[in-house]
């Protein structure tokens, strides 16, 4: 689903200002392939931040996209989403969130939870090492994919 203009906007003066930040060249390709994700809150995977960004951008390799999600996210430009199969999937949304992930259809949506934010980090995963973030992935069925499957069961013959 889209994302707001506003919102939108937002999203890409925030990437403006940690390029700048970061000391990271603001280049058409980047800024181009953080638009994409700006504009979505369905967290695309690589291959379909390039066919958005080819179409405007014909001479984008895919290279190029997987290069600069990589450098995105060390700089804490963007998220990667890992999803239950598949390939890892992007988030440009910065707030605090958490995500549902659908394990019928791989639908994964943002989740805004103060329970969440605040479930405290177990003692002992201080003997891996130093926890610096924190995000839960909830996995279920989504309403779409359990309507069906309500349907198709109604259909079946008894």
């Amino acid at each position: 689903m889209a994302v707001d203009k506003a919102e939108t906007k937002r999203r890409l003066r925030r990437f403006e200002q940690a390029c700048r930040r970061h000391g990271l060249r603001m280049t058409h390709q980047r800024t181009e392939i953080f638009r994409v994700l700006a504009q979505t809150d369905e967290h695309p995977d690589a291959e379909t931040v390039y066919r958005r960004v080819h179409r405007r951008i014909p001479a984008m390799s895919l290279d190029t996209v997987y290069r600069t999600l990589g450098l995105l996210e060390a700089q804490g430009l963007v998220r990667k989403a890992e999803s239950l199969s598949g390939p890892a999937r992007y988030d440009a949304n910065a707030e605090r969130h958490h995500h549902f992930v659908c394990t019928v259809c791989g639908l994964m949506k943002d989740v805004y939870s103060k329970a969440l934010d605040d479930l405290p980090i177990p003692r002992c995963v201080g003997l891996f090492g130093h926890v610096e973030t924190a995000q839960v992935q909830l996995r279920g069925i989504c309403a779409l994919c359990a309507n069906r499957k309500h349907t198709n069961r109604r259909r079946s013959p008894v």
